[in-house]
């Protein structure tokens, strides 16, 4: 079974996979980063406590640490006028 790795980039904090994981193929590599960068999102959403824009990443590497694809959520704020920001 192929190993992939998972870097993971939030802001400017970004976190590698230095062991990797056993994934099936390709295809089910490319599933878990999706999952990956979905939970990451929403895990932001739930702490976040200044509405700023950054971009969520998901860097997929091969078995020889040689990247394959990226999985990127952007999360933007635009706001119009000079209205403050909600409160929740």
């Amino acid at each position: 079974m192929p190993r992939f790795y998972f870097d993971l980039s939030m802001s400017a904090s970004t976190n590698r996979d230095e062991v990797g994981s056993e994934v099936d193929s390709l295809h089910m590599a490319e599933i878990d980063a999706l999952r990956i960068a979905g939970e990451l999102t929403r895990d932001r959403f739930l702490l976040w406590q200044d509405a700023t824009s950054e971009d969520i990443r998901v860097e997929v590497k091969d078995e020889q640490q040689q990247p394959v694809f990226t999985v990127t959520v952007s999360i933007q704020v635009e706001r119009a006028g000079l209205r403050p920001p909600y409160v929740m």
